[in-house]
């Protein structure tokens, strides 16, 4: 290695390289933007290279940069394996991660046990983007991901995290105004909330369909969480996972028996980082705790409380 620059010179390219933006490498940092900037024309001096083409919309590696990335993701996992082999493994498990989420994942099941991970790993910082858009893997921009479907091709490790299960809810108030629900096609005769027609960027979100052809929501928005409160409120009926909405006293599942959609999560990330230790450890903290509360996100159809049933049938 070129003595003129250091291990910490690659960091900073590479958070630049990931992120394209010096601001956003500077947040990763815990650093300034202007000490990104000068870390990075150093290496390049030092290398007499040019790594990256600056424009108004950030930097973006050059030919020789997308090589040196090679290179120096490398020369990263051969660091931390050899901090990982001489310590006692805690202090190898330190730094930055980043998980992207879908929103329902993240708010309603994650984010309760964000305790349990700081308790089991206190010298890793969890970055939780938890928002409808899945982050990019491949640009780095993400280092592991909780996705509904697994990448058809590319440089990834994928593994079923969990299936889930979805019904429809709707608030008892609005269930005992409206017309009563006995067959999937009075659904029809409803309104719902749901998503934004045009910005579903996955097909595993289009629930409507898969409940009744030509079925639209009247209220729609991209933020589940936002679907929620609208069925709370007693706008329509909602398609929600079960894990988001079982412990809502106000909404009640209609057609228990006879409705049940079901979804899986999948845990991704790229192979160059699987090795990592603070990678690694939160692969393993979120199978654990899916493991740990399998029954949250199953509902077995038959197992749907008498009382639900009797509800719809007495309105």
């Amino acid at each position: 290695m070129n003595p003129n620059f250091t291990w910490d010179d690659l960091q900073f390219f590479l958070a630049v390289a990931r992120t394209g933006q010096l601001s956003t490498a500077a947040r990763r940092l815990r650093t300034s933007h202007a000490t990104v900037s000068r870390r990075i024309d150093r290496l390049e001096f030092a290398l007499k290279v040019k790594l990256f083409e600056r424009n108004p919309r950030g930097y973006v590696l050059t030919t020789m940069g997308q090589r040196f990335v090679e290179t120096a993701e490398r020369i990263e996992r051969e660091t931390e394996q050899l901090q990982l082999d001489i310590s006692d493994g805690m202090t190898a498990q330190r730094g930055v991660v980043r998980l992207s989420t879908l929103e329902g994942f993240g708010n309603f099941f994650l984010a309760d046990r964000l305790s349990d991970f700081v308790g089991r790993y206190p010298n890793i910082s969890l970055e939780l983007v938890a928002i409808q858009q899945i982050m990019s893997l491949s640009r780095k921009e993400a280092d592991v991901a909780v996705a509904l479907a697994a990448p058809k091709a590319g440089p990834y490790h994928s593994e079923v995290l969990t299936p889930y299960t979805l019904h429809v809810y709707g608030a008892r108030s609005y269930l005992a105004g409206h017309p009563l629900i006995r067959t999937r096609n009075d659904l029809g005769s409803h309104r719902f909330a749901g998503y934004i027609d045009d910005m579903i960027f996955t097909p595993g979100l289009d629930y409507l369909g898969e409940l009744q052809p030509g079925l639209r929501a009247h209220f729609q928005s991209s933020s589940i969480l936002t679907q929620l409160k609208a069925v709370r409120q007693g706008l329509g009926l909602c398609v929600l996972p079960h894990f988001m909405a079982k412990d809502e006293p106000d909404l009640e599942i209609v057609l228990p028996d006879e409705i049940a959609l079901q979804r899986t999560y999948w845990l991704i990330c790229h192979r160059d980082l699987i090795g990592m230790p603070r990678v690694k450890a939160l692969r393993d903290f979120l199978v654990d705790s899916v493991a740990a509360n399998r029954g949250c996100f199953l509902r077995e159809i038959l197992s749907a409380p008498a009382g639900s049933r009797r509800a719809l049938e007495h309105q």
